[in-house]
């Protein structure tokens, strides 16, 4: 993730090459749109042929500061009935392991220091239930399950090949009589260009609907920072499909480099709200841009 410190060794004591620089910030993933912007930007500056790898390293820190919000989003929560978050994603991003992580999260800090006046339980405690919806693969449900009891957690599972949009709304039934303040709903790995797969997590959102016009009141997509550009596609498909609300960026500390979470924000408007970081339960927070910027450099 540390690009900046990459781009200061390449270009320390020689002149801006303005190929290599666009080259090299496309690489970083910060996508074709900013690269042009920042590259614009500094062009644009008198004395340019001047300038130094400083001022690039300026440029790039103030506008990625510029696309970033200030302070992360809190889960938007329902009053009096279970807040629906909906993951999403596509195969091996570690979308089940997010799960039981924000579960986890939320059972203890319900995204809030107390949960609002009139709001279930009364307690800082969060109860949080989980929805095995992928249905899918066998291996997904016993994960996921494993996982609720690690955690201590409810979860609602059905048998393999199980319509996983009546096991959500199984779920959310559920989660309503026991007063459940946070229903996450781990739903199948699927690749975000097979339309049958997009149109079945359609099909899930407006069944939650039926059961409150609201929700999901999250649907947050998990994305593996290491795959660089395609995790924007990705992103791309999904919004199209469920208009997403948030990602969660796993493997911020490998390889990735992390720019894709600007890109993503740059173009579609679609905030990161947590981020992985590592494969331990406590291995997760919320995204800050002040801790992003630190560790660019």
């Amino acid at each position: 993730m540390k690009f900046l410190e990459t781009l200061a060794k390449q270009f320390a004591g020689k002149p801006i090459d303005w190929d290599e620089l666009e080259e090299t910030l496309i690489r970083a993933d910060l996508g074709v749109p900013m690269t042009i912007r920042i590259i614009k930007t500094l062009q644009e500056r008198e004395a340019w042929a001047l300038l130094g790898i400083g001022d690039v390293i300026k440029a790039v820190r103030e506008e990625i500061a510029r696309i970033l919000p200030r302070d992360p989003a809190p889960i938007r929560r329902a009053t009096g009935k279970p807040t629906v978050i909906l993951i999403v994603g596509v195969n091996g991003t570690g979308k089940t392991t997010s799960t039981a992580k924000l579960a986890q999260y939320l059972q203890g800090r319900g995204d809030s220091p107390e949960p609002p006046a009139g709001d279930w339980g009364q307690s800082p405690l969060s109860r949080v239930m989980l929805a095995a919806a992928d249905t899918f693969r066998a291996a997904a449900i016993e994960q996921l399950d494993i996982w609720a009891k690690r955690l201590g957690v409810e979860i609602v599972r059905g048998q393999h090949g199980a319509d996983p949009a009546a096991l959500c709304y199984e779920a959310y039934q559920a989660a309503a009589r026991q007063e459940i303040n946070f229903l996450l709903c781990d739903t199948a790995g699927r690749q975000h260009t097979k339309a049958n797969l997009m149109a079945e997590l359609q099909k899930i959102k407006r069944t939650v609907e039926k059961l409150d016009a609201d929700a999901p009141q999250e649907t947050l997509l998990v994305v593996d920072a290491s795959t660089g550009s395609n995790a924007l596609s990705q992103a791309r498909e999904f919004h199209n499909a469920l208009g997403l609300t948030g990602l969660i960026v796993t493997k911020l500390d490998g390889s990735g480099k992390g720019g894709i979470v600007v890109a993503i924000q740059d173009e579609l408007g679609i905030p990161t709200r947590f981020v992985g970081t590592g494969e331990k339960l406590d291995d997760f927070a919320p995204f800050e841009r002040k801790t992003y910027l630190e560790n660019l450099l």
